[in-house]
């Protein structure tokens, strides 16, 4: 089985999410490719069976400058087939703005015609010990709908 995870960051905090995503799968014995976001290509998606993005949320609900590229390319890519689910770090300062991009590249996958494996996982800031409990259960729900 292959996971690709790409990731969007500022702060590191999302190549912290990224990063603990990555470490379960590999756990899982999961082939793992994992990329920052102004490197990568959704035609990566095309070649693994889970499909997984942790982008920031900018301002006021903005997408990752460096990520807009490959937001367009996903919501018109054909990803029947893959098993989607997005995770994300924000802060919550930002209210109703709260980890915005992470719910919008979810319609992008879903725009895409990809399965969604896992709800979409929001952390404010930094990972803590209650959110790697969170991602793990992240990754058993998409390892389980690919299974």
């Amino acid at each position: 089985m292959k996971a690709v995870v790409v990731y969007a960051t500022i702060t590191g905090n999302n190549e912290d999410v990224a990063d603990i995503i990555t470490d379960v799968l590999e756990d899982h014995d999961v082939e793992v490719e994992e990329s920052e976001i102004s490197t990568a290509d959704v035609a990566d998606f095309e070649q693994a069976d889970l499909c997984i993005v942790c982008p920031y949320t900018y301002d006021e609900g903005a997408l990752p400058d460096e990520g807009l590229d490959f937001y367009d390319d996903l919501r018109e890519s054909n990803l029947k087939g893959k098993v989607y689910g997005v995770a994300g770090s924000g802060d919550t300062y930002y209210g109703e703005y709260y980890c915005m991009a992470v719910d919008k590249f979810g319609k992008a996958f879903d725009e895409a015609g990809a399965t969604k494996g896992a709800e979409n996982v929001h952390i404010n800031l930094t990972p803590d010990e209650d959110d790697v409990k969170t991602l793990d259960k992240f990754v058993d729900d998409l390892l389980s709908k690919v299974k």
